[in-house]
């Protein structure tokens, strides 16, 4: 299915392309050949640690600035500034007048985006009671605590009702329970047909919410594809606790399995369960337990990116 836009046409399965995207700030490449797809419709993350290149991605996607060279289309554009007014973006440095009220916040940014005041006062109303905030219309942004301010600011991200919705390290210093709430507005938005680019390190947000990511680590994409396809990088693991220590079933035990407590750890072997199971069966291993546990997207982004930028994560990522 195609759709018209503007003088483009935009095949309707994706929402945004990018083909060898390079971007050099003097002698430093900060993004070295990224190529991605975001089909219309899902939500898709970049994942990886802070200085990977994932914000300077995102700038050159929305056309901030120009690739060193390299393609992009966002919504059926070569020129990403062209479809700015489909585009809700929220910046990694957030930026709210102090003294504004709540409901003219939200309505001066859907009028930079060619929303008329009145009619967006009006869906600054409806939006603050949808997501409880009702209260604080008339409030200065500065009486806000973190979470409501960046609710406001993500309100006022989403007014002009964008095909798109980039942003960039959203949870960023909210707690929990603002965290879940913006996982719902998330959810929300792509039910509705609303295509989410988001960037974050920590790996729990994308394991949750995305449908596609891509792996950053040094300028560089290490992995692009369904989160599925990037566990499936790993074998399943087998946790297996048996009455007997020793006989014929430790020959079904691959090579380099370890022991934690009672129980053997190991990958599952490439013929699969059937053959382990009756190998253990048939040598009296005595099976208490067996359990296979299929890899997380941790697990997956450790052998993927290297254990350098999985540490790097993790020390970035909220407590």
């Amino acid at each position: 299915m195609l759709r018209q836009v503007g003088n483009d046409r935009q095949d309707s399965a994706t929402a945004v392309e990018a083909r060898n995207l390079v971007k050099d700030f003097g002698d430093t490449r900060a993004v070295d050949g990224v190529s991605l797809a975001v089909p219309t419709g899902s939500i898709y993350g970049l994942l990886g640690p802070n200085g990977a290149g994932k914000t300077t991605t995102l700038r050159m996607l929305l056309g901030i600035i120009d690739p060193s060279s390299g393609t992009r289309k966002v919504l059926g554009r070569d020129r990403p500034l062209e479809a700015a007014r489909e585009i809700g973006y929220l910046p990694e440095e957030r930026g709210l007048y102090p003294a504004m009220h709540c409901r003219e916040a939200i309505a001066f940014m859907g009028a930079l985006r060619g929303v008329p005041l009145g009619e967006g006062r009006r869906r600054a109303d409806a939006l603050m009671e949808e997501h409880g905030l009702g209260k604080w219309a008339k409030k200065p942004i500065r009486t806000l605590s973190k979470g409501m301010a960046q609710t406001v600011q993500l309100l006022g991200t989403i007014i002009h009702k964008p095909r798109l919705l980039v942003l960039d390290e959203p949870f960023a210093g909210l707690d929990a329970i603002n965290q879940a709430r913006l996982e719902e507005l998330i959810r929300r938005e792509a039910r509705g047909g609303v295509t989410v680019i988001f960037s974050t390190h920590v790996i729990a947000h994308a394991e949750r919410l995305c449908e596609r990511i891509a792996i950053i680590a040094k300028g560089k994409v290490a992995f692009e594809g369904a989160v599925d396809e990037a566990r499936e990088t790993l074998r399943p693991i087998v946790r297996l606790r048996t009455r007997n220590e020793d006989g014929p079933w430790r020959r079904a035990i691959p090579a380099g399995s370890r022991r934690e407590g009672r129980e053997w750890v190991f990958e599952l072997p490439a013929s699969g369960p059937e053959p382990l199971l009756k190998a253990l069966i048939d040598g009296e291993a005595g099976i208490e337990t067996l359990a296979i546990e299929r890899p997380g997207l941790h697990d997956a982004f450790v052998a993927i990116a290297g254990p350098k930028a999985a540490a790097a994560m993790n020390e970035e990522a909220p407590e």
